[in-house]
């Protein structure tokens, strides 16, 4: 796992069914903006600018409510308070099922998904000495960390740290289009990074997604309807030369693969995809059969 430093885009493309497919004269709405430190994109089929405007306010307001519990580059964000203090108090319920989600994945993967490594990464990726590192590993443990709805303590404040790179963007894809489909949107395609498909495209067909390997070549094409997937490189992102950015909690990564999970929501396929990385191949159908409706899509 990795604090939040990969960027994603975010793009949305949505079907209004007011207008019938193929519709030579049917509007089509844009927005670019920034998510997640990110360029991103909206696109809305069958919606004039001025129908669109307030779902695109809606949008941007929801990113930014979401970037102020989960971004790392937010000095006052939720995880970053955490971090800092060692505690946080009335921890929004967003950040509560995103955690409680890490606690199932931490037991379904024998504890290779973990979000405390955040402080290893830190350590990785600043080029720090042995016993830099050697004292960030001494800090790995998610079943020390208390959870309750009331306050969340970590085990050694200072020193202690979680990231939750490995599964609250999917978090964050499934709350956009909980919103859209608040706004009637029941046909949409909301990626960000992590893929969230919803209803069909205009044509009545599902929608097209496909699945890059490490090169970023597209090696498989998969339909998807109310389903998402997510897919996670372990060397997307190098830390070191040798060092891939999804790590093990002793520190390094399994080995050089693309995973690819779809599953009914875009959270429990981005926490799967990653903690497969860690994963050897026979051990990944026994971690995806503790999650309903989840099924690998691609390993490379």
């Amino acid at each position: 796992m990795t604090s939040l430093s990969r960027r994603r885009f975010l793009t949305m493309s949505a079907a209004c069914a007011a207008f019938p497919a193929g519709a030579a004269t049917a509007p089509v709405a844009h927005w670019r903006g920034v998510a997640l430190g990110a360029e991103a994109s909206l696109r809305l089929e069958g919606l004039t600018s001025a129908q669109a405007a307030p779902i695109i306010a809606a949008v941007e307001a929801e990113v930014n409510r979401l970037e102020n519990i989960f971004s790392l580059y937010r000095h006052n964000s939720e995880i970053s308070r955490l971090n800092r203090d060692g505690h946080l108090l009335a921890p929004a319920p967003d950040l509560l099922n995103v955690l409680s989600l890490c606690s199932a994945l931490y037991q379904a993967s024998d504890g290779l998904f973990d979000p405390t490594i955040q402080p290893v990464w830190r350590a990785l990726a600043s080029s720090s000495n042995q016993s830099d590192l050697t004292e960030a590993l001494e800090t790995v443990g998610w079943d020390r960390v208390s959870v309750q709805a009331e306050v969340i303590h970590l085990p050694r404040p200072g020193l202690s740290a979680l990231t939750l790179n490995g599964v609250a963007q999917g978090a964050i894809t499934d709350r956009i289009s909980t919103l859209l489909a608040s706004h009637g949107l029941r046909d949409v395609l909301v990626n960000m990074g992590e893929i969230a498909a919803h209803g069909h495209r205009n044509d009545g067909q599902a929608w097209q997604v496909g699945l890059a390997g490490s090169a970023g070549e597209v090696q498989k094409t998969i339909q998807l309807r109310d389903r998402a997937v997510a897919t996670s490189d372990t060397n997307s992102v190098m830390l070191t030369e040798t060092q891939g950015h999804i790590l093990n909690t002793n520190g390094s990564h399994h080995r050089k693969q693309v995973v690819s999970v779809s599953a009914p929501t875009a959270a429990v396929a981005d926490g799967l995809s990653t903690a497969l990385c860690l994963l050897p191949r026979a051990q990944m159908d026994a971690v995806i059969a503790s999650f309903p409706g989840a099924a690998l899509e691609m390993l490379g």
